[in-house]
């Protein structure tokens, strides 16, 4: 089992090359969503995060807009809560500059994001 230097915890902010984005595209920010219970156990290689973006449409009702003082990313985002996804650890790419850490509430009203997606409005 690979071994990672330093585990994800629920909340942060890491990026990857997701496999949906169009070739060429760099790595995006991601936030980590899952459970700090699965992002440490040693046996669990992937982690569930959402997408931010800097394509800001304050009218989806799938995305949570996130001022770049709240994340400490240079510009401010959008979180795409319909586009959550399974990442593998080995892919994330940790931040070089420290990064805020997004609030539970934060990453619950996210939760509630995916629920709207999904048609299941709370």
């Amino acid at each position: 089992m690979p071994s990672f230097p330093k585990s994800p915890l629920r909340g942060e902010i890491w990026f990857v090359q997701l496999p949906v984005d169009p070739p060429g595209k760099g790595r995006r920010p991601v936030v980590i969503v899952s459970l700090d219970a699965r992002n440490r156990h040693e046996r669990a290689d992937t982690v569930l995060v959402v997408p931010l973006t800097t394509s800001i449409h304050k009218d989806v009702p799938t995305h949570i807009f996130l001022p770049a003082g709240e994340t400490g990313l240079p510009s401010d985002s959008s979180a795409r809560a319909e586009d959550v996804t399974v990442i593998r650890k080995g892919n994330l790419i940790e931040p070089q500059t420290r990064l805020r850490q997004l609030a539970h509430k934060r990453i619950c009203e996210l939760a509630s994001k995916v629920s709207v997606a999904m048609g299941c409005s709370p």
